[in-house]
Parts: structure tokens; C-alpha cells; sequence
């Protein structure tokens, strides 16, 4: 049976911790070491640029009206080219039209629960939606089906996008609903190229999950720990010395709100004013990005309204998204933009 690798590769990890025994840290160690050990050559190289993008079948989810739907996301293998794929042979579907709703301007890494697919008439567990992506030459597939084993929730989005450690869950967390956010109505919608836009979003959230700043007290007592463990303060200046922590990848909370582009020109270049918090997972340090290390929301104002400056490059029709994140779940609204010489 054909699946998303990604979805997989999550599976597969927590059926191994369940089976022996290891916690989550401890599998990942061992399987670390095991794949170190035969050759140092064997390690993941990362990328720039020059790579493509795997589409991912992330699951499926059930509405309340009982509708049935597709999740899908991708992994951009690049660390900062981001690609646009026009919708066609190279960025369709097998059944029905070949636009589904998917993005044609793809951003790094990895971008999970993008989009998602009503689940045609008919549909049975062994039949297949599959979505195909061709970039830098290479075509890639993702497979969705309404195998059991696949169904998704709130929960499993917040564990899957690093919000909450895998397998873990609270009655804050099952309580948590995703924000709300609204575009406010646009005065022109046809702009010229290289002239400023004014957008402003309006966003509400139930304050669900809080943000957890560490107190005074066990900041010093972390220092204090450091002080006497040469070791673990080496691991801390290094984290390549530290063994995994998590099966999942780790994510900041807080509400937040990002602008991207979802569809757009070939090599258009949208600027945001002022820079938008990266909707994509860049886990490195000092990025603008609620999976890098200390990061942290900025302060939403009490209104919920903040106005953004976008400006476009190229001539063309723009579909821009923003995005509400609690840090657990998040809500989208698109606008068109059309943008002339």
C-alpha cells in the first residue's frame, strides 16, 4: 500500500518506542548512534537551493456535517528556495479537476496541513486521491486514503506540528479551539507593481495554549545546574552533543500571525512590511520562527488588528494567505490581488 514517506516515518517511530520499551529520547539515541556508526558519510546533507519537494498525505479528518476530507502538506528539501509550480501535469490531481486548492508557490522545509480535499463520492478505503508534484525534474506523489489508521484531529495536528511532545495529550489541549482570523475588506484590489499595499488582518483566540515563560527561580536554577555539570553546559553551547529529545519536532506557542504567498507568478518576489513570522518549520537559531530555539510571539494588539505593507515585484494575480497560529492549530483566510505595470 502506497503511502506519504512522512506520515510513515512518524508511525513507525512510535510503534518502536511502544514496542521496546525505550523512551522517546532513548530510541532516537540508540537510532542515531546506528546510523552514525558505519559511516560518517552517511549523514543527511541539507541544502540551499537545487533540491525538489515531496508532496505529504498528512490524514484525513471527518466535519461535523459528517464531509470527509483530505489533509495534505509537503517537505520542501531546500533550506531557501522556494518554488512555484503552476497547476497542470506538474501540480495536479488523478480525480477531478487538477486544482484542488493547492498551493502553486511552495516555501522551505517543511509545511504540514496546508490544504485539504474534500473526499470525492464514492471513495472507499482502497481508493486513492493522489496528489503529483514535479520540481527540478523529479516527480513526486502523495497517496491519500480513508484507511482508519490515518484519521486525524485537533490533537494529533497540535502533536504533529510540535506544539505538544507525540502520544501526549491534557484537557487544556483537547479544550483548545483554533483562532479566528479575518481580512479586513481591501479598498483596490488591482495594484501596480512595486507600489506598496496596505493589508490588515483582524485575529480573536480563546487564549488556549498559554504561554509558559520560565519564572525567575528556575531560570536560576538552571544555571546553577550548568555550573555544576560541565558535560550538560558543553551539550547546551553544542547541541549536536545532546541526543534527540523528541520523536516530533518542537514548536514555541503563543498567537501569532503570518503573510505568505500561496500562489503567485513564477519568481514573483513579495515583500512583507514588516517581516512575517516564518509559517514554515526553520528550527535554526535566531530565526523568525516559533520552531527556532527561544523564540517567542509577539504581542498581538488588543484590538487584534495589525496592518501589513506588501509589495509585489512582478505583474500578475497573487493569492496571498494569512495565518492565525496559537502555536497548537491555525486558521486561514486568502485574498486575490491583482497586480499590473
Amino acid at each position: 500500500m502506497k503511502r506519504s514517506v512522512w506520515r510513515i516515518a512518524d508511525c513507525a517511530l512510535r510503534r518502536a518506542q511502544g514496542a521496546l520499551g525505550f523512551s522517546k529520547a532513548g530510541l532516537l539515541w540508540i537510532g542515531a548512534a546506528a546510523l552514525i556508526a558505519p559511516s560518517l558519510g552517511a549523514q543527511s546533507l541539507s541544502y540551499t537551493k537545487g533540491q525538489n519537494i515531496s508532496p505529504a498525505y498528512e490524514g484525513w479528518e471527518q466535519a461535523s456535517d459528517g464531509s470527509k476530507y483530505f489533509l495534505f502538506g509537503y517537505m520542501n528539501r531546500n533550506w531557501e528556495e522556494e518554488i512555484d509550480v503552476p497547476i497542470g501535469p506538474e501540480n495536479g490531481f488523478n480525480v477531478g479537476s487538477a486544482d484542488q486548492g493547492q498551493p502553486t508557490h511552495f516555501l522551505p522545509r517543511r509545511n504540514r496541513f496546508v490544504f485539504r480535499v474534500k473526499v470525492p463520492n464514492g471513495f472507499g478505503e482502497k481508493d486513492e486521491l493522489i496528489w503529483t508534484l514535479t520540481t527540478h525534474g523529479k516527480t513526486e506523489k502523495a497517496f491519500a486514503t480513508l484507511r482508519p489508521d490515518y484519521v486525524i484531529d485537533d490533537v494529533v495536528k497540535a502533536s504533529e506540528t510540535g506544539a505538544l511532545g507525540a502520544g501526549t495529550s491534557s484537557p487544556e489541549v483537547r479544550a483548545n479551539k483554533p483562532p479566528s482570523v479575518h481580512i479586513q475588506e481591501i479598498k483596490a484590489r488591482t495594484v501596480k507593481a512595486g507600489e506598496p499595499l496596505t493589508v490588515v488582518s483582524e485575529v480573536k483566540d480563546d487564549g488556549i495554549p498559554k504561554r509558559r515563560t520560565p519564572s525567575l527561580a528556575t531560570l536560576q536554577a538552571a544555571q546553577a545546574r550548568l555550573a555544576q555539570d560541565p558535560v550538560l553546559a558543553a551539550q547546551v553551547r553544542n547541541p549536536s552533543m545532546a541526543p534527540p529529545s523528541r520523536i516530533t519536532v518542537g514548536k514555541n506557542v503563543g498567537l501569532h500571525v503570518s503573510w505568505f504567498v500561496y500562489r503567485g507568478p513564477i519568481n514573483a518576489k513579495v515583500t512583507f512590511d514588516p517581516p512575517q513570522v516564518k509559517p514554515w518549520e526553520d528550527t535554526r537559531a535566531g530565526a523568525n520562527s516559533p520552531w527556532a530555539p527561544v523564540w517567542a510571539a509577539p504581542k498581538i494588539p488588543e484590538d487584534g488588528l495589525q496592518p501589513v505593507q506588501v509589495t509585489f515585484s512582478e505583474p500578475g494575480t497573487y493569492v496571498l494567505r494569512c495565518r492565525a497560529d496559537d502555536g497548537a492549530l491555525v486558521a486561514d483566510e486568502e485574498v486575490t490581488i491583482v497586480v499590473v505595470r
